[in-house]
């Protein structure tokens, strides 16, 4: 598949398919510092992240299997996602987040989190163990995912739990738009199937997989780039796009559609066609 500068191949070995080139300010992290301001640092954008109705599924799934501890959000952006963990618990977690793009970190420390300002594979916490390590729309953006992992297990207490959330290349989206689906972008250099997550997360022998689901899906964006069929979506409108659909989410006179949407989105997760990939790894050593 090819969409601009673009470039998918598949591993004849594993069925992994992933960018190739991947542009030097991608592997380097430049281009994710590059957009804080006008993508992470959006008004739009932060109101939709920070909205209580945010990251409600994975708080849902974090809680399930950690109810307290350290807590570190790789890839954290703007911090929301701990902001809200901190909010909605206060006093069962210790959390910090890492991430590339500075100003969306200096936003984030402004929030009341502690963050760590180097590259994961770079960081070093000084001995600190970690009862649970998150990659929330993390590892598609990675050149060495394996890698990250491999930190990842370095960091866990035995029994800590390692969360990743990824699009989901068998979608009903990128089924019916191909490259067209704007989730088809330079910035992911990773696109994985069910089959083949699991295959990376068994690769290191020091996880188990404990959950392998779906999540979400979102009608607006695949009515949108069904229309318009543009080589990527403006970063302006990815982000009013959210803030509608935090908006739709929030208000009490659409509860019945949203249960409507709810019936769906079961229906897409139980044919494995949702947007969204989601694994759950426990360390077992």
């Amino acid at each position: 598949m090819e969409k601009g500068a673009l470039r998918l191949v598949q591993c004849r070995d594993c069925s992994m398919v992933y960018a190739n080139p991947v542009p030097g300010e991608i592997a380097s992290g430049q281009f994710y510092d590059r957009m804080s301001v006008p993508f992470y640092l959006s008004t739009d954008k932060l109101e939709s992240d920070y909205a209580p109705v945010r990251f409600e599924r994975e708080l849902e799934w974090f809680r399930t299997y950690c109810r307290s501890g350290g807590v570190l959000d790789v890839g954290c952006s703007t911090g929301a996602f701990l902001f809200q963990l901190n909010t909605r618990f206060p006093g069962d977690y210790t959390v910090t987040g890492t991430d590339v793009a500075g100003a969306a970190l200096d936003f984030a420390q402004s929030r009341g989190i502690e963050v760590v300002r180097e590259p994961f594979l770079d960081c070093d916490f000084g001995g600190r163990r970690f009862e649970a390590v998150t990659f929330w729309a993390v590892i598609e953006h990675l050149t060495q995912p394996g890698k990250f992992l491999g930190q990842t297990a370095a960091l866990l207490r035995p029994g800590g739990y390692c969360f990743i959330l990824v699009p989901n290349l068998q979608s009903l989206a990128v089924r019916w738009l191909g490259a067209s689906y704007r989730y088809i972008m330079p910035d992911h250099v990773n696109y994985f199937t069910a089959r083949t997550l699991e295959r990376f997360a068994a690769r290191n022998p020091a996880f188990e997989i404990v959950r392998s689901s779906q999540s979400h899906f979102n009608p607006a964006v695949l009515i949108q780039d069904f229309r318009r069929r543009t080589e990527r979506v403006a970063d302006q409108e990815r982000a009013r796009l959210l803030k509608r659909t935090t908006a739709w989410k929030q208000n009490p006179f659409l509860r019945p559609a949203r249960w409507v949407y709810g019936c769906v989105e079961r229906l897409l997760i139980t044919m494995g066609l949702a947007d969204n990939l989601v694994l759950v790894l426990r360390k077992k050593f």
